[in-house]
């Protein structure tokens, strides 16, 4: 069983309530848009970090994250990318991956809006947490929280961490 803190659009922000729930976790995950190592190299400090780099992320950030990363946990198979797109309309980039070889879990970030849909025709999981920092249109700054038990994804939880 392992517990994750996903996360994304940190623009740089970093702060004591993100902290406190990335201790909770056994990896976190960010979608990126992370805007300052210094974020990622403080949750590093705490847990595993999976991540991608984001539309405002440096060339450095960029050479540190992906722009695509696709991995196994435990039995779950992951996708993460920050600009995705959303069922049934992913954007050109990721449609092509979906049809030939889809994920059972899709995260992306970007849209700074939290959204946890199903794809029911092609059996995957679509997960965006939204934004925790504090740049952007967002009014509410937010997380997800979940396990992954095999090959099951459950205990799925909302965290808003208060307005931007």
């Amino acid at each position: 069983m392992t517990k994750i803190l996903l996360l994304s659009d940190t623009h740089g922000h970093i702060d004591d309530a993100i902290l406190k729930y990335a201790r909770q976790a056994d990896e976190v995950w960010h979608a990126g848009d992370i805007g300052s190592l210094k974020v990622t190299d403080t949750l590093e400090k705490i847990k595993p970090l999976r991540g991608v780099y984001g539309n405002i992320d440096d060339h450095v950030i960029q050479k540190e994250f992906p722009l695509h990363q696709r991995f196994l946990c435990e039995g779950v198979d992951v996708w993460m990318t920050h600009i995705g797109g959303y069922p049934p309309r992913y954007n050109s980039t990721t449609i092509k991956e979906i049809k030939a070889n889809p994920p059972k879990l899709f995260i992306c970030g970007h849209s700074h809006i939290l959204k946890v849909m199903w794809d029911k025709p092609r059996g995957i999981l679509h997960m965006n947490p939204g934004a925790c920092g504090k740049h952007g249109f967002h009014q509410m700054r937010t997380m997800l929280r979940f396990v992954i038990d095999g090959k099951d994804i459950k205990n799925l939880e909302v965290i808003e961490l208060g307005k931007r």
